[in-house]
């Protein structure tokens, strides 16, 4: 009997322990909630300031296009120019 009077009392006893658990663990959570509050609060900031950023590029990007155009353009026209200059020097120097 003195081993199932053991038993019977280390019932209780694992039973506090899992509430004090429990207790503690809901203490933390609610201790970390004004964190979590603001920790989500600077996450719905910054993805207030990436959708600007996203649509601010999305309005830009087709006039960065157009203008890299124009510069490969010129590019381009510079280019067969300085392969003209080159290609009249060349004739002259073997006149």
């Amino acid at each position: 009997m003195p081993g199932s009077a053991a038993a019977l009392l280390g019932v209780p006893r694992s039973a506090l322990t899992a509430a004090r658990r429990a207790g503690r663990s809901v203490r933390d959570a609610v201790e970390a909630l004004p964190r979590i509050v603001a920790v989500l609060g600077d996450v719905r900031d910054t993805s207030r300031q990436l959708e600007r950023l996203v649509t601010f590029a999305a309005q830009e990007l087709p006039e960065i296009v157009y203008q890299l155009e124009e510069i490969r353009e010129r590019l381009a026209a510079i280019e067969r120019n300085l392969a003209a200059s080159s290609g009249r020097e060349t004739g002259a120097e073997l006149r």
